[in-house]
């Protein structure tokens, strides 16, 4: 990864160090340790150690162990470890790598860092590190006698009720351990600040910018829910049982309800925040939507509102996210009908029936699928009983419950423009295309009894392709990169939803060529690259940079999205060629 190459010792060891609690609660780690050991980062026996636990609670103070011993290692072992998690197959298995990474790249970490001082840099106090070893020694054999009695506590008839109470224990910790907390809401992922959420103030910062809950809430998408604190949240808890549990605080502030005003009463301590916090959320306070809580009293009329404001929410979309373990995944409605027996659910790899999909989790041995699968932290039992999802009788003869000989293996919508129509499937992946969407573009006669699309082609090959530098890839032929820029121009195509990349601005927008002197559009481009046009890869990058270029200047779609469609861009061009 270039960015660690461009960071110091210090820095490195820094970001490391504040962000071990975080890690170290993330789910299943067991490929997460694996890679460490085939990189030499771990002791073999303290692997063995801590992958025979089977008590979360231990599972996580081992992954903090481990941690600790690799920070202790001092050297290069922080930046080999590093490299090692920011892969691609630990990126897809645990978002909060792909969180830190990001962090590294937009620049983010140094929010979170304190350097040590020049007198005294990282890894030079041998005397300070003796001094944590004979600590982590005396440590280690009191651990020993916990651990024992905890395998025999585990056999005990009330280990459900202790399982239940480790299962809770990884939040308070994380909580009390760290300054901030790695929040999700829709497909935003944020670090919230809790001493800043406690005085009303900006406490959520992502891409660069600091939110209030609610302009977090509406900067992902979810500002129809108009209530925060149940569409963000930590792993699968929402901000408002954190609060109710009290492991967050919220400043007491005024709320207006639908029927009634009811305020309470500021201290003056807090004054000067509350006020500031009126101004930032006024906007949600007109429409009925509380910023923060409010006293015990309005508690239940408050979580009824709140829970029928999801219920209907979660109605009103075709699909839901949904979860199991450390499995995730999505549920679309359509296929849902069949309930047990229709592949309803779609990972990365491939479509499942619910029960297929809690098999995935193999931490479970008698899961079952209705209350196991999550959508937002409620079981898919829930959304049936609240007719979010309806199962057809046994009886229904209908395509989804009884779709013969039809395979459900494959997407019903094109993978590029979402729409149905006729459609060509991959063999290996669930995408399917339409002829014209798909690059190269497909011919009916040419294909054979099995086809593989350009992003499973791409992936088979881009692990044989050796490391490129930046000037070398630009001046390479197009014709010995052809696969990867149509793998690019495919990774638009599917980014650009509101069609503002594709077309030509010219037959939408008049006279705009007495603004941008070439208009160029992704349609274009494609018709180039099939026709041969591009000698060198360096023209046909010129002609995609034209496009957000010229985007720009004719203020086209929305800025943000944008700047995130360039910069995508630019991070998957330097992943497909290999750039170190």
């Amino acid at each position: 990864m270039d960015q660690l190459n461009s960071l110091t010792h210090d820095e490195l060891v820094s970001f490391f160090r504040c962000k071990k609690a975080e890690i170290s609660c993330m789910e299943e780690p067991h490929i997460f340790l694996r890679q460490l050991r085939d990189h030499d980062l771990v002791p073999e026996d303290l692997y063995k150690e801590v992958s025979k636990r089977r008590n979360k609670k231990r599972i996580e103070d081992g992954v903090y162990e481990i941690l600790d011993s690799l920070e202790n290692e001092g050297g290069d072992f922080i930046k080999r470890f590093w490299s090692c998690v920011f892969q691609d197959h630990i990126q897809q298995k645990y978002p909060v790598f792909r969180f830190l990474r990001n962090s590294i790249q937009d620049g983010s970490f140094r929010n979170y860092i304190k350097l040590p001082n020049a007198e005294n840099p990282s890894g030079s106090n041998e005397g300070e590190r003796q001094g944590k070893n004979q600590a982590q020694t005396k440590k280690a054999k009191k651990r020993k006698i916990a651990d024992k009695k905890a395998d025999e506590e585990e056999a005990g008839p009330s280990s459900g009720t202790r399982q239940k109470k480790a299962d809770t224990e990884p939040m308070s910790s994380l909580l009390l351990h760290r300054g901030e907390v790695l929040v999700t809401c829709g497909d935003k992922r944020g670090t919230l600040d809790p001493d800043k959420l406690g005085k009303g103030e900006k406490c959520i910062f992502s891409e660069d910018r600091w939110f209030s809950p609610g302009e977090f809430e509406r900067f992902s998408g979810k500002g129809s829910c108009k209530n925060w604190k149940t569409s963000i949240r930590y792993q699968n808890t929402t901000l408002q049982k954190l609060i109710k549990d009290g492991h967050l605080k919220c400043p007491r502030i005024y709320r207006r309800s639908r029927s009634k005003k009811k305020w309470l009463t500021v201290s003056l301590s807090s004054f000067s925040s509350v006020e500031s916090s009126k101004s930032m959320f006024s906007r949600e306070t007109e429409e009925s939507s509380d910023e923060y809580i409010t006293d015990d009293d309005d508690e239940e009329e408050e979580e009824e509102e709140e829970e029928y404001s999801e219920t209907a929410h979660l109605s009103t979309l075709l699909t839901l996210p949904v979860s199991c373990g450390s499995v995730s995944g999505v549920l679309h409605k359509s296929r849902f009908s069949g309930g047990s027996r229709s592949k309803s659910i779609r990972t990365e790899e491939r479509w499942f029936t619910p029960e297929e999909f809690v098999n995935q989790e193999l931490t479970l041995t008698d899961g079952h699928w209705k209350k196991d699968i999550l959508c937002h932290g409620k079981p898919l039992d829930y959304l049936v009983k609240k007719k979010i999802l309806q199962i057809h009788s046994v009886l229904c003869r209908c395509a989804v419950c009884h779709p013969g000989e039809k395979e459900q293996d494959n997407d019903d919508m094109c993978y590029i423009c979402n729409s149905e129509g006729d459609l060509v499937c991959c063999d290996k992946c669930p995408r399917a295309y339409h002829h014209h969407c798909h690059l190269p573009t497909l011919q009916q006669e040419a294909l054979g009894g099995s086809w593989l699309c350009t992003y499973c082609v791409f992936k088979n090959n881009h692990k044989l392709w050796i490391q490129m530098n930046r000037k070398g890839a630009m001046n390479s032929p197009v014709s010995m990169n052809m696969m990867r820029c149509e793998y690019l121009l495919l990774f638009l195509y599917k980014a650009d939803t509101q069609r503002v990349l594709t077309d030509d601005p010219t037959k939408r927008m008049g006279r705009c060529t007495d603004v941008i002197s070439e208009p160029m559009w992704l349609n274009k481009v494609k018709s180039k690259l099939q026709e041969n046009k591009y000698t060198r890869v360096k023209e046909f990058v010129h002609d995609i940079r034209l496009i957000f270029k010229n985007c720009q200047t004719l203020n086209r779609g929305n800025k943000s999205d944008r700047m995130m469609a360039a910069k995508l861009f630019e991070q998957e061009f330097n992943s497909v060629f290999k750039i170190h």
